[in-house]
């Protein structure tokens, strides 16, 4: 998916400057707060990224329609989570992030754009919340899967 691509030039071109650029006569890469950001990305892509293998799988053993409403979920997260990684990035890079010198600032326009291609947030979420509020209806009348009676954990 493009917009987790771009995450990861993102994040690889945070790592690169917090290497270089320095703040208070110390790397910024040194500052635990930058480490964090760093972490948080990859952490945060990886997830993203479990999601398309998730309806990857899903398509494959039962066909694209069965997938949609995590292909739904995938492009919230993802347009959702390219705007977070690329603020981080500007962060990083201060000032120098927005010269058009710099891929990062292709990446900031771009962001903005990926949350509305494709269908906005807004149509998407209904997508996900029609089918929770589905499979809620399809359950009504039973306690739910995961319901413990009070009595069954000593309380009450």
């Amino acid at each position: 998916m493009r917009t987790i691509g771009q995450c990861e030039v993102a994040l690889e071109l945070m790592c690169e400057r917090s290497l270089e650029r320095e703040a208070f006569g110390r790397r910024i890469a040194d500052f635990a707060n930058v480490q964090d950001w760093i972490a948080e990305t990859r952490l945060e892509i990886d997830q993203a990224r479990l999601l398309v293998f998730k309806a990857a799988h899903k398509m494959d053993r039962e066909g694209n329609a069965a997938a949609r409403v995590d292909v739904s979920a995938i492009k919230i997260v993802a347009a959702r989570l390219q705007t977070r990684v690329v603020d981080r990035a500007m962060q990083v890079f201060g000032a120098m992030g927005l010269t058009p010198d710099t891929p990062l600032s292709y990446l900031w326009t771009w962001g903005r754009a990926l949350r509305f291609l494709d269908g906005p947030d807004e149509v998407h979420l209904r997508v996900v919340s029609r089918a929770e509020l589905a499979k809620a209806k399809a359950n009504s009348g039973n306690s739910g899967p995961y319901f413990v009676p009070p009595a069954a954990l000593g309380v009450g």
